[in-house]
Order: structure tokens, then C-alpha cells, then sequence
């Protein structure tokens, strides 16, 4: 894990139990203060397991005295019904942060999952799955760290870590030429991509030196027209597919030779891998 995304897991953590617990958990307030207990947390269905960090830094606020001895190594795959994690500590501590945790737990395990799930689709290929900044607010570190955890690559981070020059910059700026050479001009020391939409735009792009661009919506014969046109003209360009992306179309985008394939898909439409916590036995501590 890089140390921005490990830097940020207490603030991010911090937030979500204010959300949660608010001013104080009163079913929680039920259960006599004295009482330990142990549970399990098991996967329901086969999933990749990321977040295992947040999960941790949850029972260090609401309790340091829970803890917590993981069955898994972080990015593992596990089969339904495998335990994840053994806790242990105060029952109130273990009522209040179950949601909390099990919300990081399930909403990464479910980004990396569907990372892997690309990663699979477009093995041998040659090509490499991307995620995009379609990502949940406030989890844009975390995601892009559990689709790592699922084999794939990310994109930029942010506006502030690469150049990525879309249509209405071009526009803007009066020409992919105009756009490109503006992008150079900066010497930003960041990566530099453009978007095109058709032919013409790929021989543009590589005609003013742009050596990273983005294929939006193109057809499948448009690609392996424009990875034929990069061959020929500027075979250290790197051409990434985007648009009209699914598992049942991946396969046959990856065959056309570009070297990448950004999926939105990947951080925004998740399914969160289902997840159960069950107590195993709860006594009053001596």
C-alpha cells in the first residue's frame, strides 16, 4: 500500500463512524459494559478480500482492546462460506464498529473482485485493465488501492497527476494540435493523453507527438485500424480502449492490440461482496 493511501485510511475512517455512531450506539448500550466476545466474519460468495486495513483502524478508534486475527492475506481469493477474520474484545466495541467495518470490507472486497474479474477476461492478451476517477466520493485512494488488490492498474489519481485531454478541452482549445502542443508547452513533468474519436484524430495525435491516447467508443475495426496507424507512424505509443466496455466485450477489445482497457465500471458499478459477522460466544470478563 503507498503511504498516501495508508496516510488517509484515519480521516476516512474517522468519518464514517461519525456517520454511523453519531453521539453513541444505544443498542449497543444494551449489553452489559463487562462482556467479551468472540465472532467470525465469513464470505458468502467467491471473492477477492481487500480492506482489511480499514476494518483494523475501525476497532482501533471505537476500541483498542478488540482484536481482530485475519484467516487471509490481504488481495487472496476466498470460496463462499471461507472466514475472513476472528475478533475479539468487548461485545458493545464489536457491535459498534461491525457496520462500519463490514461497509469498507465489502465495498473494497467488491472493487477488487470485479477488478480480478476483468483482469481474468483479458488474460494473455497482452493488454491491461485500468480503472478511471469514477469512484465513490471520499474513496478514490481506497478504491484505486483495492483495484490493485484485483490485479488491475490505475489510471491518474487525479487532475493533479497526469494530463489527460478530453473533448471539451480540444474544443476549448481549438484542435487536438492546439490542446497537445499547449499540454507540452507546461513541461508539466505528468504524463500526457488525448482522447480522439475517430481516425483522423489518432493521425493528428501522433502527427504533434502525443504518445498516450484515449479510443472513445471506437468500433472494433476502428481499433485495429488505428493499432495498424500507431504501428506504422509511432510504434512507442500507447493506446488505450474506452467506451462501450463490458465483461462480454472485453475479450475481443483486448484482441484488437491495444495496450489498455480503462473500465469505469470497476469502482462505480460495484456489487458489494456479501459479508456476515456472527458472535460465537459472549461471557462477562472476570
Amino acid at each position: 500500500m503507498d503511504q498516501a493511501t495508508l496516510a488517509s485510511i484515519p480521516a476516512t475512517v474517522s468519518h464514517a463512524l461519525a456517520e454511523d455512531v453519531g453521539s453513541g450506539d444505544l443498542t449497543a448500550a444494551l449489553i452489559p459494559a463487562a462482556r467479551i466476545a468472540r465472532a467470525e466474519l465469513i464470505t458468502r460468495e467467491d471473492a477477492v478480500i481487500c480492506g482489511q486495513a480499514w476494518a483494523e483502524e475501525v476497532y482501533r478508534q471505537v476500541d483498542p482492546a478488540v482484536r481482530l486475527e485475519w484467516s487471509c492475506a490481504e488481495g487472496a481469493q476466498l470460496a463462499t462460506g471461507a472466514t475472513l477474520c476472528r475478533l475479539h474484545g468487548p461485545a458493545r466495541a464489536l457491535l459498534t464498529g461491525e457496520r462500519t467495518a463490514m461497509n469498507f470490507l465489502q465495498t473494497l472486497s467488491g472493487t477488487a473482485t470485479s477488478a480480478a474479474q476483468h483482469v481474468e477476461v483479458v488474460a494473455g492478451t497482452g493488454a491491461a485493465i485500468l480503472d478511471t476517477r469514477k469512484t465513490l466520493p471520499g474513496l478514490r485512494l481506497a478504491q484505486k488501492y483495492a483495484v490493485r488488490c484485483g490485479g488491475a492498474r490505475n489510471h491518474r489519481s487525479g487532475l493533479y497527476d497526469a494530463i489527460l485531454i478530453k473533448e471539451n478541452h480540444i474544443i476549448a482549445a481549438g484542435s487536438i494540435t492546439a490542446a497537445v502542443q499547449a499540454a507540452q508547452a507546461l513541461d508539466a513533468g505528468v504524463p500526457i493523453e488525448v482522447e480522439v474519436e475517430d481516425l483522423a484524430g489518432v493521425a493528428e495525435a501522433l502527427r504533434v507527438g502525443a504518445r498516450a491516447l484515449l479510443l472513445d467508443n471506437f468500433t472494433l475495426d476502428m481499433l485495429r485500424e488505428a493499432v495498424a496507424l500507431r504501428n506504422l507512424e509511432a510504434p512507442d505509443a500507447e493506446l488505450e480502449a474506452s467506451g462501450g466496455v463490458s465483461l462480454d466485450t472485453l475479450r475481443v477489445i483486448a484482441e484488437t492490440g491495444v495496450d489498455y482497457i480503462s473500465v469505469g465500471a470497476i469502482t462505480k458499478h460495484l456489487q458489494a461482496v456479501d459479508l456476515s459477522m456472527r458472535f460465537a460466544f459472549a461471557e462477562d470478563a472476570d
